[in-house]
């Protein structure tokens, strides 16, 4: 079998997996061959947005994403959001605004704020909606999600 080196959160690995192999998804070699199990599998077809990351700055959804998409760029999930010891606005707006019940969708849902805020640091309230729209909260904390990423993009 053939290695592939990977980007993820600003460092290279080198994983035990064919990059050529059109099953081998960017959620299972996060997880299982990293051991990053920050991104969670919720629905294997991109329709939940649990396992949502960044690839180049954009999010995707990891769980139908072919790892060979990932070759040559730049992997960020959400272990990788916070820098230098302090965790993410998001993160932390997360946290204040008591966003996570069970916390399932948490990560998908930060990743996909994140992308958001990088490219539209005041996002309107439409615009989070928008931005926002087609992650699901099993526990339904819509309001609490849209509080964080709102307080986040007001502070611009």
């Amino acid at each position: 079998m053939a290695n592939t080196t990977i980007r993820v959160n600003g460092q290279d690995y080198d994983v035990p997996v064919d990059a050529a192999d059109p099953n081998v998804r960017i959620l299972w070699v996060l997880r299982d061959d990293l051991g990053l199990t920050g991104t969670k599998f919720g629905c294997g077809m991109a329709q939940c947005g649990a396992c949502t990351v960044h690839l180049d700055g954009e999010p995707i959804r990891s769980c139908i994403t072919p790892l060979s998409a990932a070759v040559g760029k730049e992997i960020t999930t959400i272990e990788g959001l916070a820098q230098n010891g302090q965790l993410h606005p998001l993160q932390q707006a997360w946290i204040d605004h008591r966003a996570p019940q069970c916390g399932y969708c948490q990560s998908g849902q930060i990743m996909e704020a994140a992308a958001l805020l990088e490219n539209n640091p005041t996002a309107s309230d439409d615009e989070i909606k928008e931005g926002m729209n087609g992650h699901l909260c099993r526990c339904g904390t819509y309001n609490r999600i849209f509080q964080a990423v709102k307080s986040v993009a007001q502070q611009g």
